[in-house]
């Protein structure tokens, strides 16, 4: 009976401590979100339920040891304002918790050593928290040289970091080398794998599987052979397409009268047209088809038409070639298509500034369209 009576004793001492630790641990938890709260209201301007948003995915983690206004001058420092700091801490809370000289001078000392100016690191740190949840020795100054080793050059290696910030939280010294030796492999220069990396770095950073599907995708399905120059174009535009989204654009050019034979015709021709969003090739084909009064066929022919900015470009050609035909300030007969492929400063030089003095409205659209 007496160690049936011990035993209950023991039971609610121990119920009695796990309740006082709980409560204790709540409330010291508590505390520390409302201190939290507080710092991001008055410090980056949060509102109060933004604040409380933000600061219980962190406040249970270590409370005692985070010192979010050091991590705030540190940024503000680097040359953040409070709305990249504000955007930097609610994409990614974990950050309050790190320690300035151990986990976030080092690694803007790097992108500094690259040669990145304020604005550019600005705009890296403001659009890249988890880049500073990754360890500077095991990701960051790896990742560095072996770009620098890969690349030759150390402007290159900002073309890429400017492309895609994130590239940098992969350990690209042991997820690129297989996917650079696949692409070797089925015949790519290191000029057309530099040229992908450039326009997607990520590219490389995923499974060999993955990569080796999208190039059956572009030979089997869309016919794009290894030796068309189109070949690289078609790896780059369907890696970033999945098959259900490239069939609900092909259903946009169905819609607007086009044949599967013309759609996989400009597959094959500009694989790059479907990077379009289809917004954007709703609308230019409405403009096309609708307004010129282009066919599809003629469109097939012509998809370079398809890859250029329908408002800056060539809506805005468009109106300027027609008003000064209607004027009839020049003989100038060249199809829309010949001038949209011309560069900008011989387009300006061609048929804006001759006519500034005669036609200042001309002037006018094409400062306003492209401002």
């Amino acid at each position: 009976m007496s160690g049936f009576r011990n035993n209950g004793v023991m039971h609610l001492l121990y119920i009695y401590r796990f309740r006082f630790h709980a409560f204790y641990s709540t409330a010291a938890a508590d505390s520390h979100t409302k201190h939290l709260v507080e710092t991001l209201v008055n410090s980056l301007g949060f509102s109060t339920e933004e604040a409380i948003s933000t600061s219980v995915k962190v406040s249970r983690l270590r409370p005692r040891k985070y010192k979010p206004l050091l991590v705030f001058n540190f940024f503000e420092k680097s040359g953040l304002d409070k709305t990249h700091i504000k955007k930097l801490v609610s994409s990614v809370p974990a950050l309050m918790l790190c320690d300035v000289n151990k986990h976030l001078k080092p690694k803007i000392e790097v992108l500094q050593e690259l040669g990145f100016s304020v604005s550019d690191l600005v705009q890296i740190i403001s659009n890249s928290g988890k880049f500073f949840t990754t360890r500077v020795d095991c990701y960051t100054r790896p990742n560095v040289d072996y770009l620098r080793k890969l690349l030759g050059n150390d402007d290159s290696v900002v073309k890429i970091i400017k492309r895609n910030h994130m590239v940098l939280a992969y350990a690209l010294h042991e997820v690129m080398p297989p996917n650079i030796s696949f692409l070797q492999n089925i015949g790519l220069s290191c000029v057309d794998i530099e040229k992908l990396m450039f326009w997607n770095p990520v590219l490389l950073v995923q499974k060999t599987e993955w990569l080796e599907d999208v190039v059956s995708r572009v030979e089997k399905k869309y016919h794009i052979s290894r030796g068309c120059p189109m070949f690289l174009y078609g790896i780059y535009a369907l890696a970033s397409l999945k098959e259900s989204t490239l069939e609900k654009k092909f259903g946009i050019f169905r819609s607007f009268g086009w044949s599967d034979s013309d759609i996989f015709t400009l597959v094959q021709k500009h694989p790059a047209c479907f990077s379009k969003s289809e917004d954007k090739l709703k609308n230019a084909l409405s403009f096309f088809m609708k307004e010129l009064g282009y066919e599809s066929n003629y469109l097939v022919s012509h998809p370079t038409f398809f890859t250029y900015s329908l408002e800056k470009r060539i809506m805005l050609r468009h109106n300027i070639l027609k008003l000064v035909s209607q004027k009839k300030l020049t003989n100038c007969s060249r199809s829309l298509y010949t001038v949209v492929l011309w560069s900008e400063l011989k387009f300006l030089e061609s048929y804006v500034l001759p006519f500034k003095d005669e036609m200042p409205e001309v002037y006018d659209l094409y400062v306003k369209c492209r401002s």
